[in-house]
């Protein structure tokens, strides 16, 4: 290596850093020095000696990388390429999978599949650790590099190798990549008094969705909120949504190094819709905005949590470019997210109030043939015309409404779901 080249860069960095602390003492002033020179010899000595012939922007380019992934699971360094390929997938269209992926203990984790999409189609799991994309290993690699390799062109095909609990070993889910379409609000009522509002992900239109179903909604006694598999978005959204069902106090705040990344944000009284009893439904796909918004509604005393411990997703990341040109840049980490209680959801996640595990309620066996005898022979009069295919026009009437209807079999399948009607219809009782 050009030794000339490199006692410039130390002298470069040694200027900026003390320019920016100008009081700090000489003791510490040494130190930096110090810790510099052993950079440069570092990246003289691989130049020199390592088995391949790199460049020093190769090196240079590969000591960002691992400094970033040393420092957290969300800081990355974004080379020209990757940082030009990220700003036309926010600007334009691009093929994926519909699921949200972070790093868990090392491994790369699918923190949810997107209700609709590829991913969720093809039998993809919140908390599945993806061993392999294609042929490549996950192992030691980046989460922006995991999520590039994942988009693509629509209708092409990718594999994802996975490890999943309970499976003795790892499952091969094959996956054609399509435009994910997200309908990020869907409604639906459970019985006559009960609004079901299942929200998979907080992109730029879920308050506005929430707001025209509660509006639209008469007669409602209790909302149940379904945040599970809903791995964030916007954070503007998660605050609205906070909100609609919370008329005072502190919803969420960001607190970092740098004080000037810090900020709170409170409740609008005038923004609150309704004060009906409120469930909210999580589990381990429920990270970052939704945390924010059951965590919130949790310290308000808002809401009752239902489900399993949410993933642990609190912190705030911007991207900075690092060269003249801004082709290059970082995404650092910068702060993290705080309830109104002030504990932290990063790493720790939201526990329910009360555990419910999914899977089918436990349901009385025959329910339907539980009769008393006044009302047999009206009974089996029905159960006849059942038969003889009387009943089939009834039977699509009923089909017409079903996509907006949450029914008793419905409930009775999704086990998180029923105690959370069990225990809101408790709630509506109480409330009278």
């Amino acid at each position: 290596m050009n030794k000339f080249i490199l006692s410039i860069i130390v002298l470069v960095i040694s200027l900026n850093f003390l320019h920016a602390e100008e009081k700090v003492d000489k003791k510490e002033e040494q130190s930096r020095f110090e810790s510099l020179s052993k950079l440069t010899n570092v990246i003289g000595t691989v130049e020199k000696y390592y088995v391949d012939d790199l460049k020093l922007q190769e090196i240079i380019n590969k000591a960002l990388k691992g400094l970033m992934q040393e420092l957290d699971a969300h800081s990355t360094y974004m080379d020209k390429k990757y940082f030009k390929e990220m700003q036309i997938q926010t600007d334009g269209e691009f093929g994926g999978l519909g699921i949200t992926v972070g790093m868990r203990d090392g491994a790369l984790t699918v923190i949810s599949p997107i209700d609709g999409t590829p991913a969720y189609e093809a039998g993809v799991k919140s908390e599945d650790i993806i061993l392999k994309i294609d042929d490549k290993s996950t192992l030691n690699m980046s989460l922006d590099e995991a999520v590039s390799l994942m988009r693509g062109k629509p209708k092409t095909p990718i594999t994802l190798t996975v490890v999943r609990k309970a499976e003795r070993k790892p499952l091969e889910i094959k996956i054609v990549r399509d435009i994910i379409k997200i309908e990020s609000v869907k409604t639906k009522t459970i019985g006559k008094d009960i609004l079901y509002l299942r929200v998979t992900s907080f992109d730029k239109n879920v308050v506005d969705g929430l707001t025209k179903a509660i509006k639209d909604a008469k007669g409602t006694k209790g909302i149940i909120l379904d945040l599970r598999n809903n791995p964030g978005g916007l954070l503007t959204q998660a605050i609205g949504t906070t909100d609609l069902f919370v008329d005072k106090g502190i919803i969420v705040s960001q607190k970092g190094r740098d004080a000037s990344s810090e900020e709170t944000f409170n409740a609008n009284y005038s923004k609150t819709l309704t004060r009906v009893p409120l469930i909210v439904l999580v589990n381990g796909g429920s990270a970052s905005a939704s945390e924010i918004v059951s965590g919130a509604l949790q310290d308000h005393k808002r809401a009752i949590l239902v489900g399993q411990k949410t993933f642990g997703k609190g912190s705030v990341q911007v991207v900075l470019p690092i060269t003249a040109d801004k082709s290059e840049a970082i995404k650092l980490t910068i702060a993290k997210y705080y309830l109104p209680s002030g504990r932290t959801i990063q790493a720790t996640g939201i526990t329910p109030d009360v555990m419910a595990y999914p899977g089918e309620a436990v349901k009385a066996p025959d329910m339907d043939f539980m009769i008393k005898e006044a009302d047999l022979k009206k009974h089996l009069k029905s159960e006849l015309e059942k038969v003889d295919g009387k009943e089939k026009e009834v039977k699509k009437e009923v089909k017409k409404d079903d996509k907006k209807i949450i029914t008793d079999e419905d409930v009775f399948k999704d086990n998180q779901l029923k105690t959370g009607v069990d225990i809101l219809r408790s709630l509506i009782i109480t409330n009278k």
